[in-house]
């Protein structure tokens, strides 16, 4: 009797233990997204002296930011890991040295306790500098690792007081390490300088530029940029271009992104199979100041210098990017016995004829966007592309058949009008 409970003892024990084991963890229960691919935000926020100053609705700047982000930090989507860090919070001494080394994380970035963070906001007091490229430098530091996307919602209400670490140049040397971090800007009632600065700032990472001068525009814009990384876009894929086709890199179809030094050429690489039309874009900022007239060329050739078509596009500096694109369908194949034709190799050439003052850092070049695509390519008369539309001559020869009956119909029309005036 002994012996048999014992064995029903164990067997119980059993089939527990496989039931706790088949069951999925707490994290995963409860949907919890995974760590790494949970989009991350960190609120940089300047609580410098001038954070003092009573010109938002009635109280201070730093009380507006303070209502703001309490009212933020409760609509925080569940899957965003959150942090807050700080810009001359803590320093009050006049040491420009010390002062510009004043910045550090309020908040780790994780999951959010809104207590917690809401009380880290509250003990905050306007004190020192603004160190913004320090913070910027923290912030991205911050945010590593994972692969999802990655935000720096920048909140102040002055430029930069410790150049020469230019934020601009901070933000470019961000955005060409290629992990994808984008920073948005915010400045409280900015002259014509801060302006400037936060600009370039987001410019630079694909950001926005926001001037707030009302509690609620902070609140909201600031709502919308948190909310925004828990949706994000696409992001492009980093590649690197090369000196020429030979050692190029070979592209799928996709979004990539890369970086271009001023009047430089850059070559990538694309299999396009017979009966498929390759499309390309390519999109090139200017992050920086630069010389008026400009323009960026993107060309198709074959691996041995024939060029097969071309899209090209100038600029005279009243644009911060500038877009060029071409289309090049491959004839279906001839060859009944083949099951899956070769295919053929097409080089994709970028070019830009950037320059800049002689002030302007060229280092890291400019951001490069380029789509590829490949689609089905056209089997009837009704696709311009079919025609060769796109290379120009169909298109002129429609423009002056066009012409020349709107001519003959208007003759028309002017002479009847003429005799009917005579007659009557």
């Amino acid at each position: 009797m002994i012996t048999r409970k014992r064995l029903a003892a164990g067997v119980c024990g059993l089939l527990a233990a496989m039931t706790v084991a088949l069951l999925p963890t707490p994290a995963l229960a409860a949907g919890e997204p995974d760590a790494d691919s949970s989009p991350k935000v960190e609120l940089t926020l300047d609580v410098s002296g001038s954070m003092r100053a009573r010109d938002i609705d009635g109280q201070s700047r730093m009380a507006a930011a303070k209502q703001a982000f309490n009212e933020v930090l409760d609509a925080v989507p569940d899957d965003v890991r959150l942090g807050i860090r700080t810009l001359g919070a803590n320093y009050r001494g006049e040491d420009r040295k010390v002062g510009c080394k004043d910045t550090r994380q309020l908040y780790p970035v994780g999951p959010l306790d809104r207590t917690e963070a809401k009380t880290a906001v509250a003990t905050l007091t306007p004190t020192g500098w603004t160190p913004i490229g320090p913070a910027l430098l923290g912030a991205a530091d911050d945010l590593k690792g994972g692969d999802a996307s990655r935000r720096i919602v920048l909140i102040t209400d002055g430029e930069d007081t410790c150049a020469p670490l230019d934020p601009c140049q901070v933000a470019r040397d961000i955005a060409a390490k290629g992990i994808h971090l984008t920073v948005d800007t915010l400045g409280l009632l900015p002259d014509a300088k801060t302006r400037n600065q936060l600009s370039c700032i987001a410019e630079a990472t694909g950001g926005t530029y926001t001037s707030v001068e009302h509690t609620k525009q902070l609140r909201d814009r600031v709502h919308q940029l948190v909310d925004r990384a828990a949706h994000p876009v696409v992001t492009p894929e980093a590649t690197e271009g090369a000196a020429d086709c030979t050692g190029a890199p070979k592209l799928k179809p996709g979004l990539y992104s890369d970086r271009e030094k001023f009047a430089e050429h850059r070559w990538y690489r694309v299999d396009v199979r017979p009966g498929q039309e390759l499309r390309a874009s390519v999109s090139v900022a200017a992050d920086r100041a630069v010389n008026n007239d400009y323009g960026v060329l993107l060309r198709a050739s074959t691996v041995h210098g024939r060029e097969i078509v071309r899209g090209s596009e100038a600029g005279d500096g009243r644009t911060d990017v500038i877009s060029s694109g071409l289309r090049y369908p491959k004839a279906p194949s001839d060859g009944a016995d083949e099951d899956t034709p070769a295919a053929e190799t097409v080089c994709l050439q970028v070019s830009n004829s950037f320059s800049a003052p002689a002030s302007v850092k060229t280092d890291p070049g400019l951001p490069v966007e380029l789509t590829v695509d490949l689609v089905d390519g056209p089997s009837d008369a009704s696709d311009a592309a079919f025609f060769g539309l796109g290379h120009g001559w169909w298109l002129l020869l429609t423009l002056a058949l066009s012409g020349l009956v709107a001519g003959l119909l208007w003759g028309w029309i002017s002479r009847w009008r003429v005799t009917v005036w005579r007659t009557n």
